[in-house]
């Protein structure tokens, strides 16, 4: 699926990022509307801008009130601009030709394999068919479960608006709802509504390859009647190592962030105990780029949001609705220290060989994220000087497309917008990618071999 314009072609890695571009300007144009405020007046263009990129990079960081400042009309561009960030423009593209019974080139599967990050392009229009059904089926189901506690609350009509736009948002980790200003803090102590939230915000983070590998091997393992621990020995090496370590993570956060916001009256300090661990539970789930909230960021201990900066710089799983630069990255950034530092010259993963391409795309992505991060910092207390721990928290919040903030989006200037919508627009399309962009093609520097120098490291 290469652009011929002018004899210009354009790679896969550069059609996505322009993909997002345009989807970004159409969105802006809908939203600058009159039918799409609730005012009747036409939004200025910072604004419709700064909503338009939250939504299609399921950030959720806003500068207005979802609810309050845009019409049904404009909440529905919204919605489906999350919905259309969540899966991905290439997905929805091919979902569109795939309803038209459009045939796909060689180039349509390549692009769709990359805008997926697989490996492989074969049987990809069959995962991108089970990635929608798979996609609708949970998010009609968080719809139906929401409707229990949103109908009773607000009558029919709006109860089955906030469920669906409640559901997608949550699926697609975008964490923005029209249900009222304070995100979800007047449901934190609402155990159906939050283990939906949750639910849905996990599902998403995990990755459309962990689904089906999990959903295969246990369909697999009822019909020769394996035990759950032989299933569970089946999964595939990637499914493990996003399953622990997720685990590991949403473990570790609640776990912090209960016992360092215990007695704190502006958080989880008015709970009882069961409260306190379900809301730290959350907070924990959010913080990997969900964006909801049940308690105001800025009343968090300075301790609790270096624990944030650090789960919100990780996100959720690759191949999946969440940002950040993903567990396994993660995970493969620590071997790559363990190795080192026990003279190994292989990184083994559940008894499986890491590529020295994928140790080297981990680090990469994270030094490139990491910079981006210390860049946007520094741009925005320079253009919009704020204290530096709610700038850093605005930033690595928007670059991991996590959408929560300690107060300052609403208040942010002109340049600190546009910084921060640079950030999201960086923070769902990957460094990487952006660098990817503008990149030439290094592979003839390949072919040189040049005689080993000797430098000092450490």
């Amino acid at each position: 699926m290469s652009l011929n314009q002018k004899g210009i072609k354009l790679a896969p890695v550069q059609i996505i990022p322009a993909s997002f571009f345009l989807a970004i300007l159409a969105g802006t144009i809908l939203l600058m509307l009159p039918v799409s405020s609730a005012s009747g007046r036409g939004t200025d263009v910072l604004t419709a801008l700064f909503t338009a990129t939250t939504s299609i990079c399921v950030t959720g960081l806003v500068v207005v009130d979802t609810f309050a400042h845009w019409s049904f009309f404009g909440q529905l561009v919204i919605l489906a601009l999350i919905q259309i960030g969540g899966m991905g423009m290439i997905a929805m593209a091919s979902t569109i030709m795939l309803l038209t019974r459009k045939k796909f080139s060689l180039k349509d599967r390549m692009l769709l394999r990359d805008a997926f990050n697989l490996n492989s392009d074969n049987r990809v229009l069959r995962f991108l068919v089970r990635v929608i059904k798979g996609t609708l089926l949970v998010e009609a189901a968080g719809a139906v479960l929401y409707c229990f506690v949103l109908i009773p609350e607000f009558g029919v009509k709006k109860g089955i608006w906030c469920s669906i736009f409640n559901s997608v948002s949550a699926f697609c980790n975008a964490g923005m709802d029209v249900m009222g200003g304070n995100s979800l803090g007047n449901y934190r102590s609402n155990p159906l509504f939050m283990t939906v939230t949750i639910a849905l915000i996990v599902f998403g983070g995990l990755g459309f390859a962990v689904w089906f590998d999990v959903l295969g091997r246990m369909r697999d393992g009822f019909r020769r009647n394996f035990s759950p621990v032989t299933v569970i020995k089946r999964f595939s090496e990637h499914t493990k190592l996003v399953l622990s370590f997720t685990i590991f993570l949403l473990l570790a956060g609640t776990l912090i962030i209960f016992f360092l916001e215990y007695d704190n009256p502006g958080t989880i300090g008015g709970f009882g105990l069961g409260g306190k661990l379900a809301n730290s539970f959350f907070e924990s789930v959010t913080l990997r780029t969900a964006g909801f909230t049940t308690f105001p960021q800025e009343n968090m201990r300075d301790a609790s949001c270096m624990v944030a900066y650090i789960l919100m710089f990780i996100g959720g799983s690759p191949i999946g609705t969440a940002g950040g630069i993903k567990t396994t990255t993660f995970f493969l950034l620590i071997m790559n220290v363990r190795s080192y530092l026990r003279n190994q010259d292989e990184n083994v993963v559940f008894h499986h060989r890491v590529s020295e391409e994928s140790m080297r795309k981990a680090s990469a992505i994270v030094f490139v994220s990491a910079g981006a991060v210390m860049l946007f910092t520094a741009l925005l207390c320079i253009v919009n000087p704020v204290p530096m721990e709610d700038a850093l928290y605005e930033v690595v919040s928007a670059c991991g497309t996590v959408g929560l903030s300690r107060g300052l989006t609403p208040s942010l200037n002109a340049l600190g917008r546009l910084t921060i919508i640079v950030a999201m627009y960086l923070g769902r399309i990957g460094p990487i990618s952006l660098v990817a962009l503008f990149a030439g093609n290094g592979a003839d520097a390949n072919k040189i071999r040049y005689s080993e120098g000797k430098f000092y490291v450490g």
